[in-house]
């Protein structure tokens, strides 16, 4: 008898041993990381942040308000939902028991009492943590909450449809005053993260309001429908760009494919999670090698050790094609924006990975103005002033063991 079938049987075991043995020294490397991570922490001084105050420039025919301080912004959000009239529409990703959790909740839930409509979002699963009592709302007429499924049955099933976190973080009050960006709600992201939000005045509000209602249409369940009411100005100087699996629509990637593309002088990029898929990767690549001055600025350390490591493996390609990479030092940058050319501005909740780009409900507002990109480019310069920058040299001085530690962890690129 041949033996070949032999041979043939023995190909699936050894390809077990394979994956087993890769998850497992996978496993390792991940744990070794976690705690060497906790220690980090407990030493870590409390950060002392560099803050750009609130700037209000006309874009289009709405005015456009960055923030880069959560106390600044919650004191905004919470000033518009204590003075709505009509209607509030409100979804994070995080909503902490705190502080400025509580009186944001107070605000709401008063609101409706007084005859507006409210309507709430959160996302179970990255709320898991936070005291149930806190996620329960009295029973008001006026009062609609949904709370974003735990477990999404496509994860079982892998239908992509079925899967996501509700990632988004939105507010629109009496559409006319919209806010949208990277902040979650609690004191922590106030006082230690360094994110940036925009407050939308004018009729390009729509675009939030829009994007809250069609993805509230789509969840409701039993709950009542918000009207789709149409957009009375169309202006493409400010558009909402929404990632929605259920749709399987993910334009917030190929709208920085686009901006990146058309770059000719500058593209400066701020993550708290830097995990480019193959084609933003080559996209970075092949703009900064055609002499574009191309900068990433992201955490050194940021509160996910095993994306950073990962995020590490991109680090050599980037670095040798002239990608300025820019470490923000002591404090996590969370903030998810880009500018090009002096033109072009992205802010939103969708960082550049894959969950964000390929998995979860995202919204990201795209804007064309020069007086916006300019006061982006001057957050970014500001920024820049609390990081340090990687170069080449000192990369490729880095030891066996972190080369090891990033060869391992790169497969799990997709999954974070």
């Amino acid at each position: 008898m041949s033996p070949l079938p032999i041979a043939m049987d023995a190909v699936p075991r050894v390809l077990k041993w394979a994956v087993g043995g890769l998850v497992g020294v996978q496993a390792t490397v991940i744990s070794t990381l976690v705690v060497a991570d906790m220690v980090r922490r407990r030493r870590v001084p409390p950060p002392r942040l560099r803050h750009t105050p609130p700037t209000t420039v006309p874009v289009a025919d709405s005015s456009v308000t960055t923030y880069t301080s959560g106390g600044d912004l919650y004191a905004a959000m919470l000033s518009a939902v204590q003075e709505a009239r009509t209607s509030v529409y409100f979804e994070t990703f995080i909503w902490k028991d705190d502080a400025w959790g509580q009186r944001l909740k107070d605000a709401l839930v008063d609101a409706a009492r007084r005859g507006v409509q409210v309507h709430v979002v959160f996302d179970g699963f990255a709320n898991l943590v936070v005291p149930r009592s806190f996620l329960r709302f009295p029973d008001l007429p006026t009062l609609h909450v949904l709370r974003f499924p735990t477990v999404r049955p496509g994860v079982l099933t892998l239908n992509v449809r079925k899967t996501g976190r509700d990632h988004r973080k939105l507010l629109v009050v009496d559409g006319r005053t919209g806010f949208v960006g990277g902040f979650n709600i609690g004191s922590r992201y106030e006082s230690t993260w360094r994110d940036t939000h925009l407050r939308v005045e004018g009729p390009s509000v729509w675009e939030l309001e829009n994007a809250f209602a069609d993805f509230w249409n789509d969840f409701r369940d039993d709950q009542p429908e918000i009207p789709d009411t149409g957009a009375a100005e169309w202006d493409a100087r400010v558009r909402a760009a929404r990632n929605a699996p259920n749709r399987l629509l993910f334009p917030v990637r190929g709208l920085y494919l686009e901006a990146i593309d058309r770059a000719r002088e500058r593209v400066y990029i701020t993550q708290g999670y830097f995990i480019p898929d193959s084609e933003i990767l080559r996209s970075l690549v092949t703009t900064a090698r055609r002499g574009v001055d191309v900068r990433v600025l992201m955490p050194e350390a940021s509160n996910h050790v095993v994306a950073d490591w990962v995020a590490r493996s991109y680090w050599s390609e980037l670095l040798r094609a002239g990608v300025r990479l820019f470490l923000y030092q002591g404090a996590m940058v969370h903030a998810k924006t880009a500018t090009v050319d002096g033109r072009w501005t992205t802010v939103g909740s969708a960082n550049i990975d894959r969950l964000s780009l390929l998995g979860n409900y995202e919204v990201n507002l795209e804007l064309y103005d020069a007086d916006l990109a300019a006061l982006m480019e001057k957050i970014f310069a500001t920024d820049l002033d609390n990081t340090r920058e990687l170069t080449l040299e000192e990369w490729e001085r880095r030891g066996l063991l972190p080369r090891l530690a990033e060869r391992v962890l790169r497969p799990l690129g997709p999954l974070v």
